[in-house]
């Protein structure tokens, strides 16, 4: 049974903010300045001489901006291998806390070492980006598996919603400073990644304070065999799951649409750099960066608007129903970005759109599939579970995104590939159940 006391304002305050200190991550690395930052550096000599978009990796030549997706996509293999059992053995001791910890300190500091990244040695220079990545994501497993104890059921679309608007807000916020600081003040972008570091470890301390510890052992005080009990926990987890029909047809939905949102996260900066014209010459590029960053603002304040409404309106019509919606939408910015957008007031209304739905399908997951647990102390390997099939659909998204582009040369087909995972997902909401079962 859980310790922590459901709705109280100051547990709930600390738990949002860590969105508001780890959303830096999302913001400035994988969507922002670091792609951004990465597309510059390896089209571009000591000289600032273009020389091209083949990037050699492992012996091989390959379009750098695929080099991108398949290098993320194998920080979420990891994560997939790692995180279902260190959340059973977090559960299992009862110190998820700490755990989060780690893989919070995990990431800011590897997100500090990317100020040596160098296009000289790709191979090494990615390794602090996949150990950044493992640490953003391993936290959030235990930190969602908080939600459910932290807020009642009906609060938990509010909460959800309250804690990726802090996010939205938090690293707009850092990101302008990194944009006041590279553009008026000239400061070299990769100092930034140092900002991001500083920010996430920083801004977390006030969750660590506020987040109550349960230093006992969540199963007892035998502490043997910690990694088998792990994957105990996991199967256990694994064998509920099968037995509830609306827990599992969430899932199955929530899969293959959630592969075609996270998809479009991680590649929408490069898509927009090599999808639309932009002119040529040195002051075109300044341009295209300005405006990309200017785009991914929008998405972000939008975003904050977005987690409200669709909260409000699941309050309306149901979770499945708010989510129906958001998904609908979502074909149509994949459907209107093949078709439509090649100049850059086009990919100006698709940042619009994508931030008002990107809150919303976001928070709106999070919280019904909170709402779908059974009763449980378990709450670890659930979202454990539930990272896992998270990150299964973000790792088959990237490569299929990135194997589709190198096939036919560009990323414009490439998107119009993902209508496919979201028409799958919201064929998947229509069979999930009213009520348990």
């Amino acid at each position: 049974m859980s310790l922590i006391q459901k709705d109280d304002p100051k547990i709930i305050k600390a738990w949002t903010f860590y969105d508001w200190a780890n959303s830096v991550f999302p913001l400035v690395i994988t969507s922002a300045i670091f792609p951004n930052f990465y597309d510059y550096i390896t089209t571009h000599d000591e000289n600032k001489n273009f020389i091209g978009h083949t990037v050699t990796f492992f012996g091989s030549s390959f379009e750098n901006q695929n080099i991108y997706s398949f290098v993320y996509a194998f920080a979420l293999f990891i994560v997939v291998l790692i995180a279902p059992v260190l959340s059973g053995i977090a559960d299992y001791l009862g110190n998820k806390k700490r755990f989060l910890q780690f893989f919070c300190y995990l990431g800011a500091l590897s997100c500090m070492c990317l100020f040596f990244f160098s296009r000289k040695s790709l191979e090494l220079s990615f390794i602090p980006f996949i150990t950044a990545t493992i640490g953003f994501w391993g936290s959030l497993v235990y930190y969602n598996s908080y939600l459910p104890e932290i807020a009642s059921i009906e609060n938990q679309d509010k909460v959800s919603a309250r804690g990726f608007s802090l996010g939205y807000f938090g690293s707009s916020l850092l990101l302008i400073i990194c944009l006041v600081g590279i553009m008026v003040l000239k400061m070299p972008a990769k100092y930034s990644f140092l900002l991001v570091g500083l920010w996430w470890i920083g801004f977390a301390q006030f969750t660590f304070k506020g987040l109550p510890d349960r230093d006992h052992a969540a199963h007892g005080a035998d502490k043997k065999n910690l990694l088998s009990k792990g994957f105990k926990e996991l199967l256990s987890v694994f064998s509920q799951v099968k037995k509830i029909k609306r827990l599992k047809r969430f899932l199955f939905s929530y899969f293959f649409y959630n592969m075609g949102v996270q998809t479009i996260m991680v590649v929408a900066v490069l898509f927009a750099r090599n999808e639309i014209d932009w002119g040529s010459g040195e002051a075109a590029e300044k341009t295209k960066t300005t405006s990309l960053i200017v785009s991914i603002l929008i998405i972000q304040f939008v975003g904050i608007l977005g987690s409200f409404v669709f909260s409000r309106l699941s309050g309306k019509i149901g979770n499945i129903h708010s989510l129906m919606i958001a998904i609908v939408i979502w074909i149509f910015i994949c459907s209107f970005t093949y078709w439509v957008v090649r100049l850059p007031e086009h990919f100006y209304i698709v940042a619009f759109l994508v931030g008002f739905v990107m809150g919303g399908i976001q928070a709106l997951s999070r919280s019904t599939y909170s709402k779908f647990l059974p009763e449980t102390d378990d709450h670890t390997s659930f979202f454990s579970f539930y990272d896992v099939m998270e990150k299964l659909g973000m790792i088959i998204g990237t490569v299929s995104f990135g194997a589709i582009s190198e096939a036919v040369g560009g990323m414009r087909p490439a998107v119009l590939a993902l209508i496919a995972f979201f028409v799958l997902g919201f064929i998947g909401l229509f069979f999930v159940p009213k009520t348990q079962k």
